[in-house]
């Protein structure tokens, strides 16, 4: 079981995107929520609320600021930090809710992508942020 301790280590490896896996990030947020016994903190309203609370936290950040500005965020950005924090919160909180409802997040992306591919087909969404309108078949 990993701990505190080796949330760094990644069985060796660096810790990144294209070396970490969903399931060992929800086994790090499992074993993190376990080792504090807020397990019966985490059922599924309390998490589904804090994931709406980080986002809205993600939102204050750029709230009054121009798209410009956000679109200018980056690693040497002051909100850059911030970002990643709430960004990761967010996912924080839905890695346990994964855990949680069983949820095997990879399927459930899949699934969800499909499922955007025939609402969404490229054909007539390419360039428009609009629904497609329903044909009458």
């Amino acid at each position: 079981m990993k701990t505190d301790k080796d949330l760094h280590k990644n069985e060796g490896r660096a810790p990144g995107d294209e070396t970490t896996t969903i399931a060992e990030l929800k086994s790090v947020m499992k074993n993190f929520v376990r080792e504090r016994e807020w397990d019966k903190y985490h059922d599924p309203k309390n998490l589904s609320m804090s994931i709406a609370i980080e986002a809205a936290e993600l939102m204050e950040l750029f709230q009054w600021i121009k798209n410009e500005e956000a679109m200018a965020v980056n690693k040497e950005s002051p909100l850059y930090k911030e970002a990643c924090d709430e960004i990761s919160d967010i996912i924080l909180y839905c890695l346990s809710l994964a855990n949680v409802l069983k949820i095997d997040l990879s399927s459930a992306i899949i699934n969800k992508v499909e499922k955007n591919v025939k609402k969404y087909p490229k054909e007539l969404c390419r360039g428009d942020y609009k629904k497609p309108k329903k044909h009458a078949d």
